[in-house]
This record gives C-alpha cells, sequence and structure tokens, in this order.
C-alpha cells in the first residue's frame, strides 16, 4: 500500500486501459474475453505497476469481461492486491461519468487504479493533465494502446477537488508480455 494522502501528500492516479481483447463471433461486447496477447500483456502491467512503487489503495475496474481479467492478471503479480470495485459505469464512460466515479473515493485513497476502455480512458487523461513530463502527452494523444498506463499526480486533499487541467502526467507505458507471462 502507498503512503495515505494527506494535504501535504501527491494524490496520483493511474489509468490502464483493459489489455487486448478477443473478438470471438456470437459474444456480446461486454462479454469479450482477453486475446492471447492480452493475456500475455495484462501481467506485464502488474510488474510495471509494483516496479513504479505505485501500487493503489483502492481499484476501480470495468465490470466487462476484457477490464476484469486485466486486473485479475495484473493484481496476481503482487502479495496481496488492494481492494477493487467493480463499477458498471466504467464500460464505455465518457469523460463526465469517469470522473464522476473518481470523485466518489474515499479520501484515504492516496494512489487509485483506474481499469476501463477506450476512448474515455485516453479522453480523461488528456482532460486532466494540465501538463507532461517529456513527450508524454504528445504519446498520449497519438495512440492510448491496450494495456497502457497513465500516471497522473495532483495536489488535493480530496478525490471530489480533481478538476480538468489540474494534473501532471509524469508518466505512460505501454507494458508488452512475453511468453513467460502467458
Amino acid at each position: 500500500m502507498t503512503e495515505r494522502a494527506g494535504e501535504g501528500s501527491p494524490r496520483r492516479l493511474v489509468v490502464l486501459r483493459h489489455a487486448k481483447s478477443a473478438w470471438p463471433e456470437g459474444v456480446p461486447d461486454h462479454e469479450r474475453p482477453l486475446a492471447p496477447r492480452g493475456r500475455r500483456d495484462a501481467p506485464a502491467a502488474g510488474r510495471v505497476l509494483a516496479g513504479a512503487d505505485c501500487l493503489p489503495d483502492l481499484v476501480l475496474c470495468s465490470t466487462a469481461v476484457r477490464a476484469r481479467r486485466t486486473w485479475e492478471l495484473a493484481a496476481a503479480r503482487w502479495g496481496t492486491p488492494p481492494p477493487v470495485r467493480h463499477d458498471p459505469r466504467l464500460y464505455a464512460a465518457d469523460v463526465p461519468t469517469l470522473l464522476t466515479a473518481v470523485r466518489e473515493v474515499p479520501p484515504e485513497a492516496g494512489t487509485l487504479l483506474l481499469v476501463g476502455h477506450n476512448p474515455g480512458l485516453e479522453d480523461l487523461v488528456d482532460t486532466l493533465a494540465g501538463d507532461g513530463l517529456d513527450d508524454t502527452l504528445d504519446r498520449l494523444r497519438v495512440k492510448f494502446p491496450t494495456s497502457a498506463l497513465a500516471f497522473l499526480t495532483w495536489h488535493g486533499t480530496t478525490w471530489q477537488a480533481l478538476t480538468p487541467g489540474t494534473a501532471l502526467l509524469t508518466r505512460l507505458e505501454v507494458p508488452r508480455g512475453g511468453k513467460q507471462d502467458a
């Protein structure tokens, strides 16, 4: 777990787009599973989170099968995963819906992981980031692919205070797994 947020410590929002999904015939979009590449990439996302010393205090995850499975495979890389809330509003959510869900997070959570879908997640990161380190914002605007992780930092006493343009995009990663992750 990370250090609890207080007035002097920054809050962190980590955004994870679900891993590559399959498109089986006759399967509703919400029920689509991960593709073989997605099953390799999701554990790699867990390793990046652990290596970034950015383990969340809480996870908000879409109820779609591909998002839930991405979280399960990423979390399996940690000894004790943080609590997760599966929120049906996150499936195909737009920025206002995503912001509503984030703003409902208890103030004790200093680091939040949001697992969901594009284009909503990419739009959310672009909306919240007033600036980015290096070329992170430019890279985000080109593409936010499956398994991508965006790390945002901002100062605030509650999640309700998070507003557009107030966060700093500190890191953008696109983890890819190898055969050992399958």
